[in-house]
């Protein structure tokens, strides 16, 4: 018997609701980004949230951008969410624009003026502020705020004619200078912008702020569950007062935890800057947090969506550690990634007591690991092969259970080889290693009654072909950059990327297509780049076999 999963608060909210018929028992949430940027994993955990709940409660959800700051925005960053939205496994009921209401929200800011609950005011952003008070003390009106409601409307009018030139005036709404919530102290509805915007070109130069477009765009849309961050939560009371004073559908904000991570850095600015300081090559750098960058670097949408339902909705702020984002997409490609071998820092092994000339394939497990078996392929095996230079020691201590004079391992899916003796070269380093093989002892067919300890991966180098590697890690060397004294981008790892120029790699591996995982044996979990191209072949390191971060912080 199956233990019941309880629920998380959001989702006894909406069975509440359901059972209580709010709105006729109707879910309908929305996730509303800003496309002012790549989405990054915090993002992932909201769409996860939103569209989950739209899907366990047969209701639906909106995908709405948040188009009210022209200067910021680009068709590229609305091209990209919807691309991320899709891959995650997610399909929106209905593709919306803030910008869809812009004449709704003005003739709201008009009603809201002819109630006398908004003036318009010429001071300046710094005036403004001062103003406003502190939470300690009390805001002061700007004598603009005795406007009338004639004037008012004339001002408003003139703004958006484009007659004044952009911080020449603002609309705000009136409401309570003393309130302990300062974002209640009049706040701002409209600036000036004379921006083209990607949508509606040059036929606004005024644009509403986010809490005067936010919760109007819900009432419009009749959201039911408008789900948000924690640091919403001064603007409820604002979101309510709007809907309120405009007789509006009244959607409901609730807020949850967002996500915080360990060794990364969550804010589009901090982002922006890593991309505009070439800190990192572009928003789909594999060691971007952004979901094209974990999606370039391996990572599956399954992964993800199993990660942020570990994680879970909370209402209190906490600091998740990367290690579980890593353990979520091992535990994923652990079982449907194949195997291959691949050598990253060769050294020559030479069977000498193999026919010259001799060539068979020995057959391996595409995954053992997979449910119901996922085929065999066939291997190449010669006389020279290419194996890794650490799997051998010229001197190598107790317990080493791999290669070194008189030592014998077993070749992966091949046979048991001892090491008879190594050359080196005019440097002092070796450059091959002699070993023989027991006919008897090959894989699947051994009748050789010798039992070896270790096993090494390795490639027949007369059929070998070659890659570049990218060997990616954690962007920062510290838990939290961004909390930390100075400039965040002081603590990125400077060996957060390792390219090997030259690996030697299965021949089935050449004709890989982009979409397949690959656990390259002992190495860790790679995927083909974007970049790739015929004769010139990129895998990307998506994780490590195990974490070696942990070990690092043991020794600290």
């Amino acid at each position: 018997m199956t233990e019941e999963k309880s629920l998380n608060f959001l989702e006894e909210i909406i069975e509440q609701d359901i059972e209580n018929n709010k709105h006729g028992g109707r879910v309908l949430t929305r996730f509303p980004p800003e496309p002012n940027g790549y989405l990054h994993i915090g993002h992932a955990k909201s769409i996860c949230l939103n569209f989950g709940l739209g899907q366990k409660y047969k209701g639906k959800t909106n995908l709405r951008f948040d188009d009210t700051n022209p200067s910021t925005e680009e068709v590229e960053y609305i091209d990209s969410i919807k691309t991320d939205v899709r891959w995650l496994g997610f399909q929106w009921d209905q593709e919306l624009y803030a910008s869809d209401y812009f004449e709704q929200l003005y003739s709201f800011a008009v009603t809201l003026i002819k109630k006398n609950l908004a003036y318009v005011d010429d001071s300046t952003a710094e005036e403004i502020a001062l103003a406003k008070g502190t939470p300690t003390e009390p805001g002061v009106p700007t004598h603009y705020r005795a406007r009338s409601i004639e004037e008012n409307l004339k001002l408003f009018e003139e703004m958006r004619a484009g007659k004044y030139p952009d911080g020449a005036k603002v609309l705000r709404a009136k409401i309570d200078l003393s309130s302990p919530n300062m974002h209640m102290r009049d706040p701002l509805l409209y600036r000036i912008k004379h921006v083209h915007h990607h949508r509606t070109n040059n036929n606004w130069c005024i644009y509403p702020m986010y809490d005067f477009a936010h919760g109007q765009s819900d009432a419009i849309e009749k959201i039911t569950h408008s789900i948000c961050t924690l640091e919403f939560i001064p603007h409820r009371a604002l979101y309510e007062w709007f809907i309120e004073k405009l007789d509006l559908f009244p959607s409901k904000q609730y807020e949850f935890a967002r996500l915080n991570m360990t060794y990364t850095v969550m804010s589009k600015r901090k982002l922006l800057q890593l991309v505009n300081e070439r800190h990192v090559n572009s928003w789909d750098d594999p060691r971007m947090p952004t979901i094209s960058g974990l999606r370039r670097r391996g990572y599956t949408p399954q992964s993800i969506r199993n990660f942020c339902e570990r994680i879970g909705v909370a209402k209190r702020e906490n600091n998740i550690d990367v290690g579980l984002l890593e353990f979520c997409i091992r535990e994923d490609l652990n079982l449907s990634a194949w195997r291959r071998m691949v050598v990253l820092d060769p050294i020559k092994l030479i069977i000498t007591n193999y026919p010259e000339g001799k060539e068979e394939l020995l057959q391996s497990e595409n995954n053992p690991e997979a449910q119901n078996g996922d085929g065999f392929r066939n291997i190449p095996f010669s006389k020279t092969l290419w194996i890794e230079r650490e799997d051998f020691m010229e001197n190598p201590p107790k317990k080493f259970f791999r290669l070194g004079l008189n030592l014998m391992v077993r070749l992966k899916s091949a046979y048991i080889i001892k090491c008879e003796n190594f050359v080196k070269d005019e440097a002092g380093n070796i450059r091959e290693i002699h070993c023989t093989y027991i006919p008897e002892s090959k894989s699947g067919n051994d009748t050789s009654g010798i039992h070896v300890k270790g096993t090494i991966h390795w490639v027949s180098i007369a059929h070998a072909k070659t890659a570049e590697i990218r060997l990616y890690d954690r962007l920062f060397q510290v838990e939290n950059p961004a909390n930390e004294e100075g400039d965040f981008k002081d603590y990125i790892n400077p060996n957060s990327l390792q390219i090997i120029s030259k690996a030697y790699i299965e021949p089935d591996l050449a004709t890989t297509n982009n979409n397949r995982p690959y656990q390259f044996i002992r190495k860790g979990y790679f995927v083909l780049d974007t970049d790739s191209k015929p004769g010139h072949l990129i895998f990307n390191r998506t994780v490590t076999l195990k974490d070696t971060w942990a070990k690092v912080i043991e020794k600290k």
